[in-house]
């Protein structure tokens, strides 16, 4: 479900196109504890972390 870019270390969505290289994870780090700790514009399609997991 999430992709980790290899460049930055940031966390995408599996489908994110901006991630470029990157490998996948099995959940997000424990220091994100809301949508705005996520900086891609690709979480913006979410409103909670209930629509994510």
């Amino acid at each position: 479900m999430y992709t980790m870019s290899s460049d930055d270390f940031t966390m995408h969505t599996s489908d994110c196109d901006a991630v470029g290289g990157g490998m996948p994870v099995s959940s997000l780090p424990d220091e994100v504890t809301s949508l705005d700790d996520l900086d891609c514009e690709c979480w913006g399609a979410f409103d909670s972390f209930d629509e994510i997991e």
